[in-house]
């Protein structure tokens, strides 16, 4: 394939007679060029989001969840912790209790999601220890009254401070209260500390509470709802899941960090998808210049065409040679591109081009994360488009006739 290469560069780039084609063929470079760069940035951008989203929920989630709807008894959980004890990618594991309830303080009322974690346990499966803004993460009783952690938005919507009391009414004996006349369960807690984990969705539901307390709270003296786990490297999650799916009860749910996000990674999975097709049109467009430089090209160069099957050469290599010719373009298109891509992060990452306000966002700057597989993925479907764009032209130069493109020469 030497003399298909060398013709295909020189057909390309020729500047005898073909100023014009050789102008729509830069123009074609310079789209496939902008088009690469672009997705390049844009799918950085989403990894730099995805990658800071997975580090706020991974760093305050735990990497492993073990539950059981109907709850699990002292027994089931001396059993699930032997069995997570003798794994050697497990780091440290807890039991934790959960349900609803109802916070009320002096000014309003909220319906909450209550957590009753071992207060030395729970900073070594999650980050709820090390996101604490005020106060402090302990349940020690003072006065007769336990002691609570919540979300900075719970607080704001309660109105409580460090050292407020809230009231916490559980529906576990609802029922009996309304047919009975008799008092739901009902427990005063001093608010001991507030979180901020940078998520609405926990830091406006989610209080923390002593094990005991939630057992009395909750109705359950002697289950727990179940055991949060953190693995010594989060991707093993997927692994130690399996592994323990066939170990342990199959009533018990296992699940990832990333199933507990499953819709958020979903959606973002998808926005990431219809990015990359829609900026590819990027690429596309650019193919049809190139389209439209080769067909050109066919019709200018029909005489040379025409020599060179009188010279011997085969259909196949006259396809050959405008298949190059689109994947060179392709290739210089991706290279340029990515290399411009590759800047523009990097300025990114080092300069703040393009900067948040830290008062609105938790950032100070748009996050960009390299990742080779783009760089992959963006330059074979650039170089795919401009071959397909390149068949036309290609079948159309085979199918010249010798005698008729030298005929008038």
């Amino acid at each position: 394939m030497g003399f298909e290469a060398y013709i295909a560069r020189r057909y390309l780039f020729s500047k005898k007679k073909s100023g014009f084609i050789t102008i729509i063929t830069s123009i074609s470079i310079l789209g496939v060029t902008v088009g690469v760069a672009a997705l390049i940035v844009v799918l950085s951008v989403f990894n730099g989001f995805g990658g800071l989203v997975t580090s706020l929920l991974v760093g305050f989630d735990p990497h492993l969840r073990i539950e059981s709807a109907g709850g699990m008894s002292k027994q089931s959980i001396d059993e699930l912790e032997s069995i997570l004890r003798r794994d050697p990618r497990v780091k440290a594991f807890s039991p934790f209790i959960a349900g609803r309830a109802l916070a009320v303080s002096r000014t309003a009322n909220k319906a909450i999601i209550v957590k009753g974690v071992d207060e030395k346990g729970v900073g070594t499966v999650s980050g709820v220890k090390d996101k604490i803004v005020l106060g402090n993460l302990s349940f020690h009783d003072a006065g007769g009254l336990g002691s609570i952690v919540v979300g900075l938005s719970l607080s704001d919507r309660l109105g409580t401070v460090v050292g407020d009391t809230l009231m916490l009414i559980s529906p576990s004996n609802i029922q009996e209260a309304v047919t009975h006349l008799a008092q739901p369960e009902m427990r005063r807690f001093r608010v001991a500390g507030i979180y901020e984990s940078h998520n609405k969705e926990y830091d406006g539901v989610y209080a923390y509470v002593s094990l005991p307390a939630a057992r009395k709270l909750l109705d359950m003296p002697q289950e727990n709802s179940g055991v949060e786990v953190r693995l010594v490297d989060m991707d093993q999650s997927k692994d130690v899941k399996q592994d323990l799916e066939q170990r342990v009860s199959p009533s018990y749910i296992v699940s990832t960090w990333y199933d507990l996000h499953r819709d958020l990674y979903s959606i973002m999975k998808i926005e990431r998808w219809l990015a990359y097709i829609i900026l590819c049109l990027i690429i596309g467009v650019a193919t049809f210049n190139l389209l439209g430089s080769l067909t050109m090209s066919v019709i200018e160069k029909s005489r040379e065409i025409g020599v060179l099957k009188s010279m011997g050469s085969t259909d196949r290599s006259i396809v050959r040679i405008y298949l190059l010719e689109g994947i060179i373009v392709g290739l210089m298109g991706t290279a340029l591109g990515s290399l411009l891509g590759y800047s523009l992060c990097e300025l990114q990452d080092k300069y703040h081009l393009f900067s948040l306000d830290p008062t609105v966002y938790i950032i100070s700057a748009i996050p960009v994360e390299l990742r080779w597989a783009d760089f992959l993925a963006v330059g074979l479907a650039a170089i795919i488009l401009c071959s397909t764009a390149a068949l036309y032209p290609a079948r159309r130069a085979a199918r010249l006739l010798p005698a008729d493109a030298v005929r008038w020469e």
